[in-house]
C-alpha cells in the first residue's frame, strides 16, 4: 500500500506590450495537484497469480487564464460569413476593449478496483481480468472493463500465438480542462459549458512468433482501437498551450513487426517496423476558438512506415571490442498545417524556411519570405515537406506529410577494455546522423512544434562498472 503527493506548476507570460502578440496577448498561471493512494494483495499457488487491489485518486484544479485580441481581422475571430464575430467584442483591445480573464478551480475524483490472474496451463498462458472504474469530474461515468489474454505455443512447430482484448474508460485529460469545458465565467468564450464525457475504447491486439531454423525469430502484430469521444489537444494560435478536446469518435490501428537474427559467429542484426492509421471523426466538444475539420483527419503521429535495423559485430570477445550501424527509416508523420500553397505563403519567413519552402527557382529564407507574387499553383513544394498539389489534398487519403528520410548511426566500442574479470572499463564512440541528413521529425506539431533531426554529432562515452 503506498499514498503520493505531485504537483505541477506552469507559467506562461506574454510581452511587455500587448501589441507584440498576435493575435492575441495571452497569459496563464495554472497548477495541478494530484494525490491518491493504490493498495494491491497478490497470491500465488500453482498454475495461478492472483491478483486484487484499488487506486483513489483526487486531482485539485486551478486554472489562471487571461487573453485580449490585437488583432481582429485574424479568421480566428471570424463568424460564419467571415466578419468579426461579436462574441469577441468585449476582449478586442484594439478598439476599447479588456482582456477576458478566467479563474477557476475544482476537484477532480477518480476510484477504481480490479482483479486479475494469470494462468498456465501447458503450453497455454491466460490472462484474465476485471477493472471496474468510476469518474466523477466536470461529468461522471463508471465502466466495467474486461480484460483479456491470451498466449499459445504449438508444439514442435517454433510458433506462438497471441491475442488479447480490453475495454476501458478514457477520462479526459485534466491539462487546462476547465477553461476548456466552459467551467463557470468560461462558457461565454468557448461554448455552452458543456463538460467533455469520458470516453470508451475496445482495444484488441493479434500476434505470432514464428522461429525460422536456430537462428532468425519473426514477430508480427496487429493491433485495433475504436473509441468514443477519443481525446486529443487542441494548440491556441502559436503558443504552446494546449486544450483537451473530445472528438464524436477515432480509430487507431496498425501493425508491428520485429525480425531478430541471434549472435552467430560475433554478427547479430535487428529489424523493427510499425505502420499506424490514427484518424479522428468530429465534432468536437472542448478546445477553446476550437476549428473543427468538416469530416474526419488523421492526427500527427499517422505514419505509413517506419523502420530501425541495427546490425553489430563483435571483434573480439575478452574485450567485447564491438562496431555497430544503425539504420532509420521513416516515411513521414502527418503535418496538418500546411495542406496547401495559401497555407504555406501564410507561414511567417523562419516557418517557411523551416520546410525548405520554394516557388521555381526562388527559396524562402529568414529574411525573405515567399509571397503570392512569387508563386503559381504548379511550381511550388518544399524540401522537408511534401505538401499535396493543388486541388489534391484531403485530410485522411492525401493530407500534408513530413518528407521521407533515411538516418544513418556508426558506433564503436569495447565493454572490457582492460580484461578485467571484477572491474570493467567500457568506452564507446558515436556518430549520430553520419551522412548530416536535414530533415525534420515534425512541423508545428500539436505538442511539441518544431524539430529538425539532430545534425551530424560526435559522442565520446567512458564508464567503470564493479
Amino acid at each position: 500500500m503506498n499514498g503520493f503527493v505531485r504537483q505541477d506548476r506552469v507559467t506562461y507570460s506574454p510581452s511587455p506590450d500587448p501589441f507584440a502578440d498576435t493575435p492575441a496577448t495571452v497569459s496563464q498561471n495554472r497548477r495541478l495537484t494530484n494525490m491518491g493512494a493504490k493498495v494491491d494483495v497478490a497470491y500465488t499457488s500453482g498454475a495461478h497469480n492472483f491478483k486484487v487491489g484499488g487506486t483513489f485518486v483526487a486531482t485539485r484544479l486551478k486554472e489562471n487564464f487571461s487573453f485580449g485580441i490585437t488583432d481582429p481581422t485574424d479568421a480566428s475571430f471570424a463568424d460564419e460569413d467571415g466578419n468579426f464575430n461579436p462574441t469577441f467584442a468585449p476582449f478586442d483591445l484594439t478598439n476599447g476593449g479588456k482582456p477576458f480573464v478566467f479563474d477557476g478551480e475544482t476537484t477532480i475524483k477518480e476510484q477504481a478496483v480490479y482483479a486479475q490472474d494469470d494462468i498456465t496451463a501447458g503450453n497455454a498462458t491466460f490472462k484474465l481480468g476485471l477493472r471496474y472504474d468510476h469518474y466523477d469530474g466536470l461529468s461522471s461515468d463508471s465502466l466495467v472493463q474486461p480484460r483479456l489474454g491470451l498466449s499459445y505455443a504449438i508444439p514442435g512447430s517454433n510458433t506462438v500465438l497471441r491475442a488479447s482484448y480490453g475495454r476501458t474508460l478514457e477520462t479526459p485529460y485534466n491539462e487546462n480542462l476547465l477553461l476548456s469545458a466552459g467551467f463557470g465565467s468560461a462558457a461565454g468564450l468557448v461554448g455552452e459549458g458543456q463538460a467533455p464525457p469520458p470516453g470508451r475504447r475496445h482495444q484488441g491486439e493479434f500476434g505470432i512468433q514464428q522461429a525460422l531454423g536456430r537462428w532468425v525469430v519473426v514477430d508480427f502484430g496487429y493491433f485495433n482501437k475504436r473509441t468514443t469521444n477519443g481525446y486529443d489537444f487542441g494548440v491556441l494560435f502559436n503558443t504552446p498551450i494546449a486544450f483537451p478536446v473530445a472528438w464524436d469518435h477515432s480509430k487507431i490501428d496498425g501493425f508491428t513487426g520485429r525480425v531478430n537474427l541471434v549472435e552467430h559467429h560475433g554478427f547479430s542484426a535487428f529489424v523493427v517496423m510499425a505502420h499506424t492509421n490514427a484518424i479522428f471523426s468530429p465534432p468536437g466538444v472542448g478546445g477553446v476558438l476550437l476549428e473543427a475539420p468538416p469530416g474526419d483527419f488523421r492526427i500527427d503521429h499517422d505514419q505509413k512506415f517506419n523502420s530501425t535495423a541495427n546490425f553489430q559485430y563483435v571483434f573480439s570477445k575478452p574485450i567485447g571490442a564491438w562496431a555497430a550501424l544503425s539504420w532509420r527509416y521513416d516515411s513521414g508523420l502527418v503535418a496538418g498545417a500546411v495542406g496547401s500553397l495559401e497555407d504555406a505563403l501564410a507561414l511567417t519567413a523562419d516557418q517557411q524556411a523551416a520546410i525548405g519552402f520554394f516557388c521555381g527557382s526562388r527559396t524562402a529564407t529568414l529574411d525573405n519570405p515567399l509571397t503570392d507574387a512569387d508563386c503559381t499553383a504548379s511550381s511550388f513544394g518544399a524540401t522537408r515537406l511534401r505538401i499535396p498539389a493543388e486541388g489534391t489534398a484531403d485530410d485522411v487519403n492525401n493530407p500534408p506529410r513530413v518528407a521521407p528520410r533515411h538516418l544513418i548511426d556508426l558506433g564503436l566500442g569495447a565493454d572490457n577494455l582492460f580484461h578485467g574479470d571484477r572491474t570493467k572499463v567500457r568506452v564507446r564512440f558515436t556518430v549520430i546522423n553520419l551522412t548530416n541528413k536535414e530533415a525534420l521529425y515534425n512541423f508545428l506539431s500539436t505538442f511539441s512544434g518544431t524539430h529538425f533531426v539532430t545534425p551530424r554529432a560526435f559522442q565520446v562515452q567512458a564508464g567503470v562498472t564493479f
